[in-house]
Formats: structure tokens, C-alpha cells, sequence
């Protein structure tokens, strides 16, 4: 059977629009009109009640961005040369940077092959004395094995870190993410669910990393207390840096996070159209798409797929361009990249999985302002788009159409898998 004709003038599917939410703009007019500006006030103080509601952090501290919020964890760490960090080299930079700035070497570890995070069972190997945290990444909004990996670096006396740029709103055996790890690190840049453009936040689980952490987010000085009546002038008093989020920008991520229901709403609706008009299709192209375990739920951050080779990923990126619709890939592996190779190493057994997904994956337009005749588009595209492996067997994960719950783990077939 040939495959369908798609006409080729139909206008342009955006891979991304950042989400407008009603209250915004009388919030930055109230923060305009009020002359306070700088940072702490009243919507800080909303934005960071509503975090902790969703992921049930007792402390959350809103930052310029996810990478600062990092940059707090590894000063709370006090971090020396030489000391060790554990993560998957399938993150963005800043995930190994913040912590190489303090002189810390990341340790790179692989992948698994179904939901891309990192793979537990290379953890106990990647681990040494050296070892100070492990940095846990939750790909797409997908959780991690975290009662596996908080096990193995219990065993090493060493905290978990959550880089939760992607979770926001995503559960782990009905526990929300950002509310597992020790530190977890938020991001509210334009391309989340919610953004303020360009924001963070650092939530605090560990109560008694919470004094201190406030201390390095105000430049490593005790202002708050002198704000507080607690002392009579503040002081330099740790190492830190200017760390506090704009309150216009504090305004803007307050009216964003009051609409999050409905904006995961209509995010996990897109996800879903497109997971069960593909279903078929990947299976018979040998192409993999997203997977969610039956123990957690995502959060809708992104929709990808995962070519059955690295010719097929940039035919098929051509293919949704001539046809109008924007797609990327992701992330480059962080062990192979010069600054990696410079500051890091991988751990035992390298990082084949991460080398093998970063050349194939595909990210589809995800975001609230797509309609449901631009997500049909996009599938009416890929539907008539044929891999080189056509014909064979592929994995069309497990995560079942209509649902953002799991519906079902695929294998996990260790790293030499796929």
C-alpha cells in the first residue's frame, strides 16, 4: 500500500509558542505600578506557595534560572577539586557546568533504551570515593527509578539531586517530582509547560540545607535576617552569588503556575493524539516513541520519537520541513563534547545508548497554542513518511493513547539495547 499524498501548501505547524495565561499582564502592571521591582515580594511569595503545593517541597527558592538553582546545589555541596558527580550524559550542559565550576568532575553514565534517563544499573560502577551526589534527570517529565537510585547513593552516603527542568507536574509511584531528592532544580524558561520567560527555582526537601541555601541565593550574605529583625545589619557570611528572580518575572511565573491544570490538560491531550495516531506507523517503521512505566505519570513536556538510524532522523527532519511542520532534536552527548572531554569522564562501560539515541531522536511541536487540527497535521505528515527500516519491528512504547498514566514498562534490555 503506497503511502498517502500530503499536500505541501498547508501553513506552518510552530515547534513551540510559550503559553499566554490570563492574569499576566495585570500582574506585571500591579509589580510596575508598585516601584518594587527587585525580588521576595508578593509574587515570589505566591509562586513559591503554589511550587510547593505541586511537588510538596517545604522550602522553594525562585531563581533566574534552572542553571543558577544548580549552581546553589553545588555550593551547598561544598564541592572541591577533584570531587566526583554523577550523571547522564543524555542532560543539557548546565547539568554537568554547575557543578564543574566548582571544581567537581561530572561522571558521565549511559542511558536506558525505553525512557532515556539515567540507567540505574550502571550507577553502583560509576560510583567511587570521590563521589559527592548523583544528579538524576527526568527526560521528557518521565521519572527516573528513583527508589533505586536513592538506594544505591544511600548505600554511599551521598544525596540525590532532581534536575527537573522537564518534570514539573509529573508523579513517581503517586510522589511528585522535585519533592524526591534532597535538591531539586526547576526550570521556567520560555520552552516549559509554564515559564516566565526565563526563571528557576530551587526546592529545598532537605530541611536543614534550607538557612543556608537562602544565604547563597542572596549573595552569600544574612539579609534576610536583618529583614526579619533577626540581626541589626546583614553581612557577608558564605560564598554565594545574586541568585533572586525579578519580581516581574516572579508576576508572570505566579499567573502561569495558577493555570497549570489546564495548561497540563491540554498538553497531555496533544501527547495522547499524537501516541495513539502513531502507534501503528512506529511499529511499522522501527520507531520508537516515548515511554512511561505504569508506576509513574509524565508531565507532557515533550513528545519525541527515535529513528531507527541517524539517515532516517534527518530525512524524516526534512521531510516535516518541506511539509511545514517545525521539529528539532535534542540533547548532543555531554561525554563526547569538548568541554565534557575537558572538565569530565564517562563511567565504566562508556555511553553507547546516549551516542545512539542523540543521532536519531525527534522532537514533535508540543505546546498549548498547537490546535488539534495542527497535532492531526503533523501525524497526517508522519504518516506518509517511510524509514529505511520499513518493514520491520519497532517499539511503539508503552504508554497507551488517551492516557498520561503508563500503561506498561518495555524491557529494559541494559545498554547495549536498540
Amino acid at each position: 500500500m503506497s503511502a498517502p499524498a500530503v499536500p505541501r501548501t498547508a501553513p506552518a505547524v510552530p515547534f513551540h509558542v510559550p503559553h499566554t495565561a490570563a492574569r499576566q499582564d495585570a500582574y506585571l502592571r500591579q509589580v510596575l505600578e508598585s516601584g518594587d521591582h527587585d525580588g521576595d515580594g508578593p509574587f515570589t511569595e505566591r509562586a513559591a506557595a503554589l511550587l510547593s503545593r505541586i511537588t510538596g517541597a517545604p522550602k522553594v527558592l525562585l531563581t533566574p534560572s534552572c542553571t543558577h538553582a544548580l549552581e546553589i546545589a553545588a555550593l551547598l555541596l561544598d564541592l572541591a577539586p577533584g570531587d566526583e558527580v554523577v550523571m547522564p550524559s543524555f542532560t543539557f550542559a548546565p547539568t554537568a557546568s554547575a557543578f564543574a565550576l566548582r571544581g567537581a568532575v561530572p561522571v558521565f553514565t549511559d542511558c536506558r533504551p525505553d525512557t532515556l534517563n539515567l540507567d540505574e544499573t550502571a550507577l553502583e560502577a560509576a560510583i567511587t570515593e570521590r563521589t559527592r551526589a548523583v544528579v538524576a534527570v527526568h527526560y521528557g517529565g518521565v521519572a527516573c527509578e528513583m527508589d533505586e537510585i536513592r538506594r544505591v547513593a544511600a548505600a554511599h552516603g551521598v544525596p540525590v539531586i532532581e534536575d527537573n527542568a522537564h518534570g514539573l507536574g509529573g508523579t513517581y509511584r503517586g510522589r511528585p517530582l522535585g519533592g524526591l531528592g534532597a535538591l531539586a532544580a526547576q526550570s521556567f524558561h520560555a520552552t516549559k509547560n509554564v515559564h516566565c520567560g526565563k526563571g528557576g527555582a530551587l526546592l529545598v526537601n532537605d530541611v536543614s540545607l534550607a538557612e543556608r541555601a537562602t544565604v547563597v541565593r542572596d549573595r552569600g550574605t544574612n539579609r534576610h535576617q536583618y529583614f526579619r529583625g533577626q540581626v541589626d545589619k546583614y553581612r557577608w557570611v558564605d560564598l554565594g552569588s545574586s541568585y533572586i528572580l525579578p519580581e516581574l518575572l516572579a508576576a508572570l511565573l505566579a499567573a502561569q503556575l495558577e493555570e497549570m491544570d489546564a495548561v497540563q490538560r491540554r498538553r497531555h491531550a496533544l501527547w495522547d493524539l499524537y501516541h495513539a495516531g502513531l502507534a501503528g506507523w512506529a511499529r511499522d517503521q522501527g520507531v520508537t516513541l516515548p515511554v512511561c512505566p505504569p508506576d509513574r505519570e509524565h508531565s507532557a513536556h515533550l513528545y519525541h520519537l527515535v529513528c531507527p538510524t541517524a539517515e532516517d532522523r534527518a530525512a524524516l527532519l526534512r521531510h516535516l520541513a518541506d511539509h511545514g511542520v517545525r521539529a528539532a532534536f535534542h540533547f548532543q552527548p555531554l561525554h563526547t563534547s569538548p568541554a565534557g572531554i575537558r572538565h569530565g569522564r564517562s563511567a565504566p562501560g562508556g555511553c553507547p545508548v546516549t551516542e545512539r539515541v542523540a543521532d536519531r531522536l525527534v522532537r514533535l511541536p508540543l505546546h498549548t497554542g498547537l490546535s488539534d487540527a495542527q497535532a492531526a497535521r503533523v501525524v497526517e505528515v508522519l504518516l506518509a513518511f517511510r524509514t529505511g527500516a520499513t518493514g520491520a519491528t519497532g517499539t511503539a512504547g508503552a504508554h497507551g493513547p488517551g492516557s498520561h498514566r503508563g500503561g506498561g514498562s518495555a524491557p529494559h534490555a541494559g545498554p547495549a539495547a536498540r
